[in-house]
């Protein structure tokens, strides 16, 4: 009886803890745009905290856990390293923000 009591217990706790951890991390590209948030983001500094923020609320997340610029090289599936993304020899930079409901 008690084991059974400890099993029901342990899976409550199992499916209640994971229905509140979801977490998703959202690459985008780290484009400028003349507020100088670009770079917040990209060097991980604090105030990229409001720019993260905003973008994983505006998915319907709580909050950003992390933020931080990521090698194209890094990111599985195809990012283009030349063409339209790539002005001049340069491509853009991409930032990874990791967002929780």
């Amino acid at each position: 009886m008690r084991s059974a009591l400890a099993l029901i217990f342990s899976a409550s706790i199992l499916v209640s803890s994971s229905a509140f951890a979801e977490t998703r991390v959202f690459i985008i590209a780290n484009q400028a745009d003349g507020y100088g948030s670009d770079r917040c983001l990209a060097k991980g500094e604090t105030c990229g905290a409001s720019v993260a923020r905003t973008y994983c609320q505006s998915r319907d997340f709580a909050q950003a856990s992390s933020y931080r610029r990521v090698d194209p090289d890094q990111i599985t599936g195809s990012v283009p390293k030349t063409g339209a993304n790539c002005s001049h020899g340069r491509c853009d930079e991409y930032v990874a923000i990791t967002c929780q409901r």
